[in-house]
């Protein structure tokens, strides 16, 4: 199988401080992992590109485009939420981020690659289509979903998010399109406290409580997400893939280990060789416990490869 491997060293020149969580280190890691487990050599690598302003007013109002690009600072840092800043590099990072979701759907819709994994930072779940937040300036995710429907005139577009937090930025974009589907496993209750009630017939979200380990994760998957990803039938599959589940990851409470993330990507496989020619697009979201982070990365290409 193909898979390629998409980043950029503009993503480690992004800081927010020495002790924030969001930090440079968690790109090194899943790096040195795969070197070290042999991985490295058998994927194929890939410099994400600059995402154009295009492809970003797909998902994001013009006008909250022009503020993120205003707030990047010379020097220093700039805040632009309460736990979201900006440093001079920080601005290339995101861009770079959601320019490598955009290619690797260019890469697996073309047939150039089986799925792709976009090892990237700032994240871009938590940010809607008007707002920064939760570490994230762009929606990675979400530009890529409008690249795949726009540039390459998908019908269905399928987004499934197992970080530990709820993708409210992805929700807030994607609500109400019936071309996407977006099922969403995350810890509630617990920032950014959403998720839950009824939104769209296109969302499905399984919230679930802390202390959550694999038998309740799996269920979930299972009733919740499996069901409508099959009805959907989607053309690609996009994934945003956060490790901070994992019961090593002290920021949150649940308890997944890295199996299950092997386990979870297994499924996703499934779907999409029988209805997406196997295309998947996957790009890192959460995940702060460095060596978890780095093995639960390696289980997530692990799965790809089928050997899980």
């Amino acid at each position: 199988m193909t898979i390629g491997y998409i980043t950029h060293p503009d993503c480690e020149l992004h800081e927010m401080g020495e002790h924030h969580p969001e930090q440079p280190a968690r790109l090194r890691a899943i790096h040195d992992r795969l070197v070290g487990c042999g991985l490295d050599i058998i994927l194929h690598h890939f410099d994400a590109p600059l995402a154009h302003r295009a492809m970003l007013e797909r998902a994001h109002d013009p006008a909250y485009i022009d503020e993120i690009y205003a707030k990047a600072p010379d020097e220093g840092i700039a805040w632009v939420d309460g736990d979201t800043a900006m440093n001079r590099h920080s601005l290339h990072a995101a861009l770079r981020a959601a320019g490598a979701v955009a290619l690797g759907v260019d890469l697996v819709v073309e047939g150039n690659l089986r799925q792709a994994f976009c090892a990237v930072r700032p994240p871009g779940h938590h940010a809607e289509r008007r707002r920064a937040m939760g570490f994230c300036l762009f929606n990675n995710i979400s530009v890529g979903a409008y690249h795949a429907l726009q540039q390459h005139g998908l019908e269905r577009v399928a987004i499934l998010d197992f970080d530990v937090h709820h993708g409210n930025g992805t929700e807030d974009i994607v609500s109400g399109d019936s071309r996407v589907l977006f099922c969403s496993t995350f810890q509630h209750p617990f920032y950014p406290h959403s998720g839950f009630g009824d939104v769209a017939d296109n969302i499905v979200n399984a919230p679930l409580p802390a202390g959550t380990g694999s038998p309740g994760f799996r269920e979930a998957v299972t009733d919740r997400w499996l069901p409508r990803l099959e009805a959907f039938e989607p053309e690609l599959i996009l994934v945003s893939a956060g490790f901070d589940a994992h019961q090593a990851d002290d920021m949150a409470g649940m308890n997944l280990v890295d199996s299950d993330y092997a386990w979870v990507t297994r499924r996703l496989c499934e779907v999409a060789d029988r209805n997406a020619g196997g295309r998947i697009v996957s790009a890192l979201e959460g995940g702060y416990e460095l060596h978890a982070l780095a093995r639960s990365v390696e289980a997530h290409l692990k799965a790809f490869l089928g050997e899980y």
